[in-house]
């Protein structure tokens, strides 16, 4: 039979043949993808007419189209929905996949015709586009090892397919000790709890195979126990379970795997001659060193940690009412926290959930699309990977511009987070492409679905970043969407965020489940109020996180992680009360793989420009600006990696920003 993956894909807009797929296709599939890739590289690498633009980079762009489309659709389905069938496949891919990538730089050949192009650059014709793409393509072969020969060319080979093996493992790890987890709750430790937490525990205990509920590591469910139950014992037993991830001691550990990826980085970034990790790494993002990512977090951290400290006394005096003779712990802040934001802002989030209905969100999210940007939504049948997952056919003016996929409850077959990937990213080379965008989220399931205001942001986040993929509007697939630098990729993301806090978008989508009634316009008003309600915490667990991540990757690789975590965070002073967002091994985002590595600050280095990109709208008068949007697309979400981020940034906005309005926005300038 004609495996599925490989034979036409005749499903309206192309989508995989999802009801056709056995995992048995893939591995055939992928064989066959490296087949052709290969040989789609050979004929450019060894073809006897001279270097061309189109004979050689544009080739190159098209060489691997169906070892794209296969990978599309399995690490999608690897991370959203696996089994142990794609786990074993992952496990076996990663260094294939390294070996693979290391055969195409280390070509000598091939480097020898984009070098020949670089020289010449300037008498080419390119257009600016085409400049840029050859910039980058060479770029990536020399930070590739492409210069190296010899023993340090292969020994830079075994250690990226020895560090692709260890990303693998550590995400699965991770994954596993998440799935195994769970607390049994008696129907007394169920006191306290508001309606919409029981629920999510009891069917997260079905799902477990459980006769009653249960907690669980999603961040869905063990973030509102911590801050309602009453039962202080209850919330320590699942916070030191959160928090030991991959740190258990058993066949999951993550220490020792993050201990050797450290070390190995180190001698990558050493072979390619620079002096750490940090400062490979950080060259070609907005960044460019370790010392400028410092100094934005130390900014950050001063006035954070100060906020943090008399939260943290405040807190400490509600546990003692309580009659708790004892120190406020990290298993404490968000219960006192909770009730701290009830009395003062009057914020009750058994209250509010039922106005942040999934439903109501997602209209609410689609609506600000379609009034920025002329975007229109219809949602589609599948079948598709999952029995979840929704779609949407995206249009504008009648013109199809995207497919749209929505995978948003927790299950244990999901790694936890929340993300934003393609199946198809857009290009024209070789015929209009256009994009199959898919958002991933860990909502706890109910009926309705109801939002917590931190899963409503969420999905606000992760849809500025599908924005970003589906109105990508370049030739070249290599720049398409989010191929941006790391500290740029989250400023759509991030800046979206800021329309779910429009106060006319929650007075039209923001409506009671049941009865249809908006939000009361005081709830709003108090919900708005609170917007930098417990910053302190947030910026410190934060930025903690990535002053870790510096530290680890700035010098020479530590060979206890533990140990130097420890001694960062005593160096800069952590609040007892208050963890590490990421503690290192579950720091998936810097071990899972080299996307976040030396690069968890970059969610800060965007959020000091998309303060000052929604700042554009409010100088506008107006969130919905046409204008603005209309600028804000064209530089921004339309131009993928066409530019350099600062180019991009200043065409859209005139200027750099400063961090003021990150501290603005944060709540944090009179702490400064």
């Amino acid at each position: 039979m004609t495996n599925p993956l490989l034979a036409p894909w005749t499903a309206p807009f192309g989508l995989p043949p999802f009801a056709d797929i056995k995992d048995d296709d893939f591995a055939p599939a992928f064989d066959q993808g490296l087949a052709e890739a290969r040989a789609a590289i050979a004929a450019i690498a060894d073809q006897v007419e001279g270097p061309t633009y189109a004979n050689t980079i544009a080739a190159l762009e098209l060489a691997e189209g169906t070892l794209d489309r296969v990978s599309g659709v399995f690490y999608n389905l690897a991370g959203a929905d696996s089994t142990e069938a794609r786990e074993a496949l992952m496990r076996d891919l990663a260094p294939k996949l390294s070996a693979f990538s290391s055969e195409i730089t280390n070509n000598k050949a091939l480097f020898a015709r984009i070098e020949d192009l670089w020289q010449r650059r300037d008498d080419l014709g390119l257009e600016a586009e085409q400049m840029r793409v050859l910039t980058l393509y060479r770029r990536m072969f020399v930070r590739s090892g492409a210069e190296l020969t010899g023993e340090a060319a292969d020994r830079l080979t075994a250690v990226k397919a020895r560090l692709a093996v260890l990303g693998t493992q550590f995400g699965q790890n991770l994954l596993a000790d998440e799935r195994e987890w769970f607390m049994v709750l008696a129907e007394e430790d169920l006191d306290g709890l508001p309606g919409f937490v029981v629920d999510a525990a009891r069917a997260a205990g079905k799902e477990r195979g459980q006769n009653g509920p249960v907690v669980t590591l999603n961040r869905s469910l063990i973030v509102p126990f911590l801050q309602f139950s009453p039962r202080r014992d209850l919330r320590r037993l699942a916070y030191e379970a959160w928090v030991a991830r991959g740190a258990n001691g058993n066949a999951h550990d993550n220490r020792a795997i993050a201990a050797e990826i450290l070390r190995l980085r180190e001698e990558r970034a050493k072979l390619l001659g620079y002096d750490s990790f940090a400062a490979f790494k950080l060259e070609p993002e907005m960044a460019k060193t370790p010392d400028a990512v410092r100094d934005l977090l130390m900014r950050v951290w001063t006035p954070a940690r100060a906020k943090a400290l008399s939260d943290a006394a405040v807190l400490e005096g509600m546990l003692r009412a309580d009659g708790i003779a004892d120190a406020l712990e990290p298993w404490d802040w968000r219960y006192y926290s909770e009730k701290r934001r009830m009395a003062e802002h009057d914020l009750d989030e058994a209250a509010l959930k039922p106005y942040l209905g999934l439903e109501a969100m997602l209209a609410a999210m689609f609506g600000c699309a379609s009034r920025l940007f002329g975007l229109e939504f219809r949602e589609i049948d599948g079948p598709f990977y999952h029995p979840d997952v929704r779609g949407w056919e995206v249009t504008r003016k009648g013109t199809h511009v995207a497919v749209f996929l929505g995978d948003y409850f927790a299950r244990s077959s999901k790694r936890s987070g929340a993300w934003c990937s393609a199946m198809r990213s857009q290009r024209k080379l070789g015929g209009d492409q256009r994009p199959i965008v898919v958002n991933v989220c860990d909502f706890a399931k109910g009926d309705p679905a109801l939002l917590s205001w931190d899963d409503a942001r969420t999905l606000f986040h992760e849809f500025g970043h599908a924005l970003h993929q589906m109105l990508s509007d370049v030739t070249h697939g290599f720049i398409s969407g989010t191929s941006v630098a790391r500290d740029f990729v989250e400023l759509p993301s991030q800046l979206y965020e800021h329309w779910l806090e429009v106060p006319a978008v929650l007075e039209e989508y923001a409506r009671h489940w049941q009865t249809g009634e908006p939000m009361p316009a005081d709830m709003r008003a108090r919900l708005l109020a609170a917007g930098t309600y417990d910053q302190g915490f947030a910026t410190v667990e934060f930025v903690a996180s990535a002053l870790v991540d510096l530290a680890f990757h700035e010098g020479a690789a530590p060979a206890d992680p533990m140990a130097m975590q420890a001694e960062v965070l005593d160096q800069i002073g952590m609040p007892q009360a208050i963890r590490m967002r990421h503690a290192t091994p579950h720091f998936a985002h810097v071990f899972s793989g080299d996307g976040y590595s030396a690069g968890y600050y970059s969610y800060m280095w965007s959020e000091v420009m998309d303060a000052d990109a929604f700042a554009a709208f409010d100088e506008a008068g107006d969130p919905f600006h046409p204008e603005t949007a209309a600028l804000l697309e064209k530089h921004i979400l339309s131009a993928g990696g066409s530019e350099e981020a600062e180019v991009l940034y200043t065409r859209f906005r005139g200027r750099m920003p400063g961090v003021e309005a990150l501290l603005k926005g944060r709540g944090l300038l009179d702490a400064a």
